[in-house]
């Protein structure tokens, strides 16, 4: 597992913006799953440390990129953050069920990029130590 790259699959301009603005300079890597296919042929060369998943996104499947991520063997272990409509509880409850690390806002994920992503990664290191 490359402990500094993060796979991304956001397709919404602001916030891959907002993603890279607050992890380049944090040393991470950033892989783009630009359509779902993506999402196992990118986690399968790099073996990130996390997947970041807009849940809202509607180029790549976030519940599919969760069921692949998740039933996958060798990237069960790998944490995942995402973010939905803080309103959209039926995403939210989905999400869990499918196994999703850690669920927020958008709003919570816009101001807080680095610090989700540095607590994820972080966690994932000592859970795996």
């Amino acid at each position: 597992m490359n402990h500094k790259t993060v796979l991304v699959g956001i397709n919404d301009i602001f916030f891959y913006t907002k993603v890279r603005d607050a992890l380049l300079p944090q040393g991470y890597k950033l892989e783009k799953a630009r359509a779902q296919q993506d999402v196992l042929e990118k986690a399968s060369t790099t073996h990130p440390a996390a997947v970041l998943l807009d849940m809202n996104d509607r180029i790549v499947d976030a519940y599919q990129a969760l069921k692949t991520l998740k039933t996958d063997p060798r990237f069960k272990t790998i944490p995942i953050l995402a973010y939905a409509n803080h309103e959209d509880v039926d995403t939210w409850n989905r999400a869990k069920a499918l196994g999703v690390t850690k669920i927020v806002s958008r709003n919570e994920f816009s101001a807080r990029t680095r610090d989700l992503v540095n607590e994820l990664v972080a966690s994932n290191v000592s859970g795996n130590t």
